[in-house]
Protein backbone atom coordinates (compact mmCIF):
# COMPACT_ATOMS: atom_id res chain seq x y z
CA UNK A 1 0.00 0.00 0.00
CA UNK A 2 1.37 3.41 -0.95
CA UNK A 3 1.89 5.91 1.88
CA UNK A 4 -0.73 8.54 2.58
CA UNK A 5 -0.10 11.91 0.92
CA UNK A 6 1.63 14.45 3.10
CA UNK A 7 -0.73 17.15 4.36
CA UNK A 8 0.77 20.58 3.70
CA UNK A 9 -1.10 23.28 5.60
CA UNK A 10 -0.72 26.53 3.65
CA UNK A 11 -1.03 29.58 5.91
CA UNK A 12 -0.99 33.21 4.86
CA UNK A 13 1.64 34.39 7.32
CA UNK A 14 1.90 37.63 9.28
CA UNK A 15 4.39 39.96 10.91
CA UNK A 16 2.45 39.38 14.13
CA UNK A 17 4.16 36.48 15.97
CA UNK A 18 0.80 35.38 17.40
CA UNK A 19 -0.28 34.33 13.92
CA UNK A 20 2.43 31.71 13.36
CA UNK A 21 2.15 30.48 16.95
CA UNK A 22 -1.58 29.88 16.48
CA UNK A 23 -1.07 28.12 13.15
CA UNK A 24 1.51 25.79 14.70
CA UNK A 25 -0.82 25.06 17.63
CA UNK A 26 -3.59 24.11 15.20
CA UNK A 27 -1.24 21.87 13.21
CA UNK A 28 -0.16 20.14 16.43
CA UNK A 29 -3.81 19.41 17.21
CA UNK A 30 -4.24 17.91 13.73
CA UNK A 31 -1.22 15.69 14.32
CA UNK A 32 -2.67 14.59 17.66
CA UNK A 33 -5.96 13.63 16.00
CA UNK A 34 -4.19 11.54 13.34
CA UNK A 35 -0.79 10.43 14.63
CA UNK A 36 0.13 8.45 11.53
CA UNK A 37 -0.27 11.36 9.15
CA UNK A 38 2.70 13.50 8.18
CA UNK A 39 1.67 17.17 8.46
CA UNK A 40 3.85 20.07 7.34
CA UNK A 41 3.28 23.83 7.48
CA UNK A 42 4.23 26.42 4.87
CA UNK A 43 3.61 30.17 4.75
CA UNK A 44 2.87 32.37 1.75
CA UNK A 45 4.52 35.44 3.24
CA UNK A 46 6.32 36.90 6.28
CA UNK A 47 7.05 33.58 8.04
CA UNK A 48 9.20 30.53 7.41
CA UNK A 49 9.22 27.93 6.13
CA UNK A 50 7.82 29.16 2.83
CA UNK A 51 5.52 26.96 0.77
CA UNK A 52 8.09 26.57 -2.05
CA UNK A 53 10.74 25.73 0.53
CA UNK A 54 8.61 22.99 2.06
CA UNK A 55 7.79 21.53 -1.36
CA UNK A 56 11.48 21.49 -2.29
CA UNK A 57 12.34 19.78 0.99
CA UNK A 58 9.63 17.15 0.58
CA UNK A 59 10.72 16.36 -2.96
CA UNK A 60 14.35 16.07 -1.85
CA UNK A 61 13.31 13.55 0.79
CA UNK A 62 11.53 11.37 -1.75
CA UNK A 63 7.94 12.40 -1.06
CA UNK A 64 5.82 12.05 -4.18
CA UNK A 65 2.27 12.91 -3.09
CA UNK A 66 1.07 16.04 -1.28
CA UNK A 67 -2.33 17.50 -0.40
CA UNK A 68 -1.97 21.27 0.00
CA UNK A 69 -4.70 22.66 2.24
CA UNK A 70 -5.29 26.44 2.27
CA UNK A 71 -5.75 27.62 5.84
CA UNK A 72 -8.55 29.91 4.71
CA UNK A 73 -12.22 30.23 5.60
CA UNK A 74 -13.49 31.41 2.21
CA UNK A 75 -12.54 31.02 -1.44
CA UNK A 76 -11.15 34.43 -2.29
CA UNK A 77 -7.98 35.66 -4.02
CA UNK A 78 -5.49 33.53 -2.10
CA UNK A 79 -7.36 30.28 -2.74
CA UNK A 80 -8.17 31.10 -6.36
CA UNK A 81 -4.95 32.73 -7.54
CA UNK A 82 -1.76 32.92 -5.52
CA UNK A 83 -1.88 29.49 -3.85
CA UNK A 84 -2.46 27.66 -7.17
CA UNK A 85 0.34 29.73 -8.70
CA UNK A 86 2.76 28.68 -5.97
CA UNK A 87 1.75 25.04 -6.19
CA UNK A 88 2.21 24.98 -9.96
CA UNK A 89 5.89 25.66 -9.32
CA UNK A 90 6.27 22.45 -7.30
CA UNK A 91 9.41 20.46 -8.09
CA UNK A 92 9.33 17.93 -10.91
CA UNK A 93 8.13 14.55 -9.68
CA UNK A 94 5.99 15.91 -6.85
CA UNK A 95 2.25 15.31 -7.17
CA UNK A 96 0.31 18.13 -5.50
CA UNK A 97 -3.43 18.49 -5.02
CA UNK A 98 -5.06 21.60 -3.61
CA UNK A 99 -7.79 20.85 -1.08
CA UNK A 100 -10.86 22.99 -0.49
CA UNK A 101 -10.80 25.90 1.94
CA UNK A 102 -12.19 25.23 5.41
CA UNK A 103 -15.50 27.05 5.18
CA UNK A 104 -18.34 26.83 5.23
CA UNK A 105 -18.76 23.89 7.59
CA UNK A 106 -21.13 23.01 10.45
CA UNK A 107 -18.02 22.25 12.49
CA UNK A 108 -16.94 25.87 12.19
CA UNK A 109 -20.30 27.00 13.55
CA UNK A 110 -19.68 24.66 16.48
CA UNK A 111 -16.26 26.24 16.95
CA UNK A 112 -17.83 29.71 16.98
CA UNK A 113 -20.29 28.53 19.63
CA UNK A 114 -17.39 27.10 21.63
CA UNK A 115 -15.52 30.40 21.61
CA UNK A 116 -18.62 32.33 22.69
CA UNK A 117 -19.33 29.89 25.52
CA UNK A 118 -15.71 30.20 26.64
CA UNK A 119 -16.14 33.98 26.65
CA UNK A 120 -19.10 33.75 29.01
CA UNK A 121 -22.21 33.26 26.88
CA UNK A 122 -24.11 30.22 28.14
CA UNK A 123 -26.39 28.07 25.98
CA UNK A 124 -29.38 29.48 27.88
CA UNK A 125 -28.35 33.00 26.77
CA UNK A 126 -28.60 32.32 23.04
CA UNK A 127 -32.15 33.51 22.48
CA UNK A 128 -31.43 36.91 24.05
CA UNK A 129 -27.98 37.43 22.49
CA UNK A 130 -27.25 39.07 19.18
CA UNK A 131 -24.00 38.03 17.54
CA UNK A 132 -21.74 39.84 15.12
CA UNK A 133 -20.04 37.36 12.81
CA UNK A 134 -16.89 39.40 12.19
CA UNK A 135 -14.66 38.30 9.33
CA UNK A 136 -11.52 39.79 7.83
CA UNK A 137 -13.35 40.92 4.71
CA UNK A 138 -12.70 40.51 1.00
CA UNK A 139 -13.23 42.27 -2.32
CA UNK A 140 -14.43 38.95 -3.75
CA UNK A 141 -18.27 38.92 -4.00
CA UNK A 142 -18.36 35.14 -3.61
CA UNK A 143 -16.55 35.33 -0.27
CA UNK A 144 -18.84 38.09 1.00
CA UNK A 145 -21.92 36.12 -0.02
CA UNK A 146 -20.63 33.07 1.84
CA UNK A 147 -20.19 35.07 5.07
CA UNK A 148 -23.74 36.44 4.75
CA UNK A 149 -25.12 32.94 4.24
CA UNK A 150 -23.21 31.61 7.26
CA UNK A 151 -24.72 34.38 9.38
CA UNK A 152 -28.22 33.43 8.20
CA UNK A 153 -27.60 29.76 8.89
CA UNK A 154 -26.13 30.42 12.33
CA UNK A 155 -29.11 32.59 13.27
CA UNK A 156 -31.34 29.52 12.92
CA UNK A 157 -29.46 27.71 15.70
CA UNK A 158 -31.15 29.87 18.32
CA UNK A 159 -29.43 33.25 18.54
CA UNK A 160 -31.52 36.41 18.87
CA UNK A 161 -29.95 37.68 15.66
CA UNK A 162 -26.70 37.32 13.73
CA UNK A 163 -25.19 40.05 11.59
CA UNK A 164 -22.09 39.75 9.37
CA UNK A 165 -19.36 42.37 9.60
CA UNK A 166 -16.00 42.91 7.94
CA UNK A 167 -12.69 44.34 9.08
CA UNK A 168 -11.69 45.45 5.57
CA UNK A 169 -12.84 45.78 1.95
CA UNK A 170 -16.55 45.43 2.72
CA UNK A 171 -19.24 46.87 4.98
CA UNK A 172 -20.62 46.92 7.61
CA UNK A 173 -17.80 47.25 10.13
CA UNK A 174 -17.96 45.43 13.45
CA UNK A 175 -18.95 48.53 15.44
CA UNK A 176 -21.83 49.25 13.04
CA UNK A 177 -23.18 45.72 13.38
CA UNK A 178 -22.92 45.97 17.18
CA UNK A 179 -25.04 49.14 17.12
CA UNK A 180 -27.56 47.53 14.77
CA UNK A 181 -28.07 44.63 17.17
CA UNK A 182 -28.47 47.07 20.07
CA UNK A 183 -31.14 48.93 18.10
CA UNK A 184 -32.82 45.62 17.30
CA UNK A 185 -33.36 45.09 21.03
CA UNK A 186 -31.08 42.14 21.74
CA UNK A 187 -30.46 41.92 25.48
CA UNK A 188 -26.72 41.47 24.98
CA UNK A 189 -24.38 41.69 22.01
CA UNK A 190 -21.41 39.41 21.37
CA UNK A 191 -18.73 39.59 18.69
CA UNK A 192 -17.48 36.30 17.27
CA UNK A 193 -14.35 36.71 15.10
CA UNK A 194 -14.62 34.41 12.11
CA UNK A 195 -10.85 34.36 11.72
CA UNK A 196 -8.29 31.67 12.36
CA UNK A 197 -5.43 33.52 14.01
CA UNK A 198 -4.58 36.85 15.65
CA UNK A 199 -3.15 39.68 13.61
CA UNK A 200 -3.81 43.14 12.19
CA UNK A 201 -7.40 42.60 11.02
CA UNK A 202 -8.49 40.57 14.07
CA UNK A 203 -7.16 43.42 16.21
CA UNK A 204 -9.34 45.80 14.19
CA UNK A 205 -12.32 43.52 14.91
CA UNK A 206 -11.48 43.67 18.62
CA UNK A 207 -11.43 47.48 18.55
CA UNK A 208 -14.78 47.49 16.78
CA UNK A 209 -16.18 45.30 19.57
CA UNK A 210 -15.56 47.96 22.23
CA UNK A 211 -19.30 48.56 22.72
CA UNK A 212 -20.22 44.85 22.73
CA UNK A 213 -20.81 42.89 25.92
CA UNK A 214 -18.67 39.94 24.89
CA UNK A 215 -15.74 39.44 22.53
CA UNK A 216 -14.90 35.83 21.73
CA UNK A 217 -11.44 34.58 20.85
CA UNK A 218 -10.34 33.71 17.31
CA UNK A 219 -11.07 30.17 16.15
CA UNK A 220 -7.40 29.17 16.43
CA UNK A 221 -6.66 25.56 17.40
CA UNK A 222 -10.25 24.70 18.32
CA UNK A 223 -10.75 20.93 17.98
CA UNK A 224 -13.56 21.50 15.48
CA UNK A 225 -11.19 23.42 13.22
CA UNK A 226 -8.66 20.59 13.33
CA UNK A 227 -11.40 18.14 12.36
CA UNK A 228 -12.35 20.31 9.37
CA UNK A 229 -8.73 20.23 8.21
CA UNK A 230 -8.77 16.45 8.25
CA UNK A 231 -12.13 16.34 6.48
CA UNK A 232 -10.80 18.52 3.67
CA UNK A 233 -7.63 16.43 3.46
CA UNK A 234 -9.61 13.19 3.23
CA UNK A 235 -11.88 14.61 0.55
CA UNK A 236 -8.97 15.81 -1.58
CA UNK A 237 -7.18 12.51 -1.14
CA UNK A 238 -10.24 10.53 -2.19
CA UNK A 239 -10.99 12.78 -5.14
CA UNK A 240 -7.42 12.50 -6.41
CA UNK A 241 -7.11 8.73 -6.05
CA UNK A 242 -6.16 7.16 -9.35
CA UNK A 243 -6.04 10.37 -11.40
CA UNK A 244 -3.74 13.28 -11.96
CA UNK A 245 -4.33 16.38 -9.85
CA UNK A 246 -5.21 19.77 -11.34
CA UNK A 247 -2.60 21.96 -9.65
CA UNK A 248 0.73 20.24 -10.00
CA UNK A 249 1.70 16.81 -11.20
CA UNK A 250 4.57 14.62 -12.14
CA UNK A 251 6.75 16.43 -14.62
CA UNK A 252 4.73 19.68 -14.45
Amino acid sequence: MSPSPVLLVVAHGSRDPRHAATVHALVERVRALRPGLRVETGFLDFNVPSVPGVLQSLAARGVRDVVALPLLLTRAFHAKADIPAVLREAPRGLRVRQADVLGPSPLLLSALDRRLYEAGIGPADKSSTGVVLASAGSSDPEAIAVIAEIAREWRHTGWCAVRPAFASASLPRTEDAVRELRALGCERVAVAPYVLAPGFLPDRIARGAAEADVLADVLGPAPEVARVLLERYDRARAAGAGRMPSVAALGA
